[in-house]
């Protein structure tokens, strides 16, 4: 016996208390797991002198989080499909709640790494798991619309929010970064539990495992992430990285054969033909690892070079934090009156403007001038950019198979972020090895770098223009192609029910 399902037809506008229960509880979750992607950052410091941790180790603590996080992605998002939402999502938080524990009490570095990767193990699973959860109980359109923007705005909170946090916690203690989420993570479990509905599974009996396409998917993402991420210590010409990449290489070349030919693969590669959800991805991986790139440049430059305190690199943050809370809510009726494209567009710009205003900084910067405005225009960005990315990537997608295409999502934000950070670590080293010591070498180097984050962002904002289409002149008859045809649809998606049902009129 099932409990009934939360679809929300589409002419509803209010909500009942077990679906705003629900999303509540699927937001608590992408908090913590956004949360933990960045929260960490301004505690590696008193990590390492406690664990006595060296550099190499220490980045670990962030990158072991990714790791487990960027290479599983896939996996967790095609088995909420498979054994069901609710379950898979259930499980894993419960995971991510006792890694977080563990966490917060161990005493030795390898064992807080193993802890990071068994954590982001679990995002791996519960973020697809929760997206699909609401694809799939609240109607394409306004009504979900409203609901990504809402459910994404937690997510983008978190991540924005995680420096200014660990910030405060770091002040009393390391450890309180790591334990906080276990306790949050126990609440929503339990909230889980009596508020996500249960849902027939009539739609994943008799589907196949795609045990070889796991495998090899899996094992080619994990395998990614690690080379990335270890380059910067092995070399990025050397024998072992470049063999590495050949290994990707191979192991991507096998899955996509894999996913060819069997009857039920991990990802229905024809979905790739959308070029909505093509541009969705690739928005995801240059708009967060640009900004994962650009918070690490920043936080090192803040600390290192204007010799912030823990306290005072959080309240820098501040403005942007805020900024993602306030705004991020509201972009719903945004999304649904202009569409996705230009509203990621919007985004984007926001985001290049703030990189490149951030230049401007010296060795005694004036924050209200130009650290400031380039916070309150990263805020914007995210605000803007990240639920209509979420919205843009799941638009048009059938049910069954919103868990694959939010588990792909999540990898490009991801594997992304690891790929561009690692990148831009790469460049500041070679250029702060080459010059003589001291702060005007290292603000050098950290310039070089945030112009390589703009490259990244600019890129990004390319591609997102590349899908505004221009509107039909108004004169005359036009005969449309399957081109346009092709345009028109995917505008109607993006929009929503709404305006589909304003044009149809």
């Amino acid at each position: 016996m099932t409990s009934p399902s939360i679809t929300v037809p589409r002419s509803e506008e209010r909500w009942s208390a077990l679906q705003w229960g629900t999303l509540l509880v699927l937001c608590a979750a992408l908090f913590l797991d956004a949360l933990d992607v960045s929260m960490v950052g301004v505690a590696l410091p008193s990590i390492g002198s406690d664990l006595h941790l060296s550099t190499s180790s220490l980045q670990w603590v962030v990158s072991g989080y990714i790791l487990g996080y960027g290479g599983l992605l896939l996996l967790g998002g095609r088995a909420a499909d498979l054994l069901g939402r609710r379950r898979v999502f259930l499980i894993a938080l419960a995971v991510f709640a006792v890694a977080s524990l563990f966490g917060g009490l161990v005493d030795s570095g390898e064992l807080l790494i193993a802890s990071r990767f068994v954590k982001g193990l679990s995002a791996a699973f519960t973020a697809p798991a929760g997206l699909s959860i609401i694809t799939t109980s609240f109607a394409e359109g306004p009504v979900r619309n409203k609901a990504l923007t809402i459910y994404s705005s937690c997510g983008a909170t978190g991540f924005s929010m995680g420096l200014v946090l660990s910030g405060f916690l770091t002040e009393a203690g390391w450890r309180w970064t790591m334990l906080l989420p276990a306790p949050v993570a126990v609440i929503a479990l339990v909230a889980g539990l009596k508020l996500i509905p249960k849902t027939p599974r009539d739609r994943t009996e008799g589907r196949g495992y795609d045990l070889p396409g796991a495998i090899t998917g899996t094992g080619s993402m994990l395998l990614l992430v690690f080379t990335v991420v270890s380059a910067s210590d092995a070399g990025w010409a050397s024998a072992r990285t470049l063999g590495s990449f050949a290994a990707v290489a191979v192991l991507l070349a096998a899955f996509v054969a894999v996913e060819q030919r069997t009857a039920h693969p991990l990802i229905r590669l024809s979905v790739l033909r959308s070029s909505a959800l093509v541009r969705a991805n690739l928005g995801a991986a240059t708009f967060f690892g640009s900004y994962v790139a650009f918070q690490f440049l920043v936080t090192q430059y803040l600390q290192n070079v204007l010799g912030y305190s823990a306290m005072q690199t959080a309240l820098a943050f501040l403005p942007a934090g805020s900024l993602v809370a306030i705004l991020s809510t509201r972009m719903g009726p945004v999304v649904d009156r202009f569409g996705t494209t230009r509203v990621i567009a919007a985004g984007f710009t926001s985001l290049v403007i703030g990189y490149v205003l951030f230049l401007r900084i010296d060795l005694h910067p004036s924050y209200a001038a130009v650290i400031l405005p380039s916070m309150l225009l990263l805020g914007g960005a995210f605000a803007t950019a990240f639920p209509s990315l979420n919205i843009q990537a799941t638009n048009g997608v059938k049910d069954e198979e919103q868990g694959m295409v939010s588990g792909l999502l999540n990898t490009s934000f991801q594997v992304g972020g690891a790929i561009f950070l690692a990148v831009v670590t790469a460049v500041v080293t070679a250029q702060a090895g080459s010059h003589p010591a001291g702060k005007q070498a290292v603000l050098d180097s950290y310039r070089t770098g945030l112009w390589v984050v703009t490259g990244i962002g600019l890129a990004g904002l390319l591609l997102t223009l590349s899908g505004v289409r221009r509107r039909p002149p108004s004169y005359g008859v036009l005969v449309a192609s399957s081109a346009d045809r092709d345009a028109r649809r995917e505008d109607e998606l993006n929009r929503g029910a709404a305006e589909k049902l304003v044009t149809r009129d």
